[in-house]
């Protein structure tokens, strides 16, 4: 069964201006959708990544540059990612429906991974 990356993107605002309970009330939505995952044998790792911090890395020329990211001038930045196991792009897509994420508002990117 192939596995799929599932991209949670959001803007670096959008719960800017929640107190605590607030935030505390969506985790455990997250919390409880990846139980659920997990539970049924879907979800194979998931993890939010820590907000604002990051690298970019480019080389040209032969030389490296190394950037802080993710980058400001984006609208969206990657807040964390699902690795779920599905038949299809169409049996993802149907998992993924009642995610949180997209109740907030955020984008979720989903790729398959290269089984080769």
């Amino acid at each position: 069964m192939p596995t799929y990356l599932a991209l949670l993107y959001d803007s670096p605002t959008d719960f800017a201006d929640l107190s605590p309970q607030e935030m505390q009330a969506i985790i455990e939505k997250y919390r409880a959708w990846s139980n659920r995952m997990y539970d049924k044998g879907i979800m194979v790792a998931g993890q939010k990544l820590k907000d604002g911090e990051g690298r970019v890395l480019r080389a040209a020329k032969g030389k490296l540059r190394v950037l802080d990211g993710p980058f400001s001038e984006t609208k969206e930045v990657v807040g964390g990612y699902f690795a779920l196991k599905a038949d299809s792009y169409d049996q993802v897509v149907k998992i993924l429906a009642d995610c949180p994420h997209l109740e907030y508002g955020g984008t979720v990117e989903v790729r398959e991974f290269d089984s080769n």
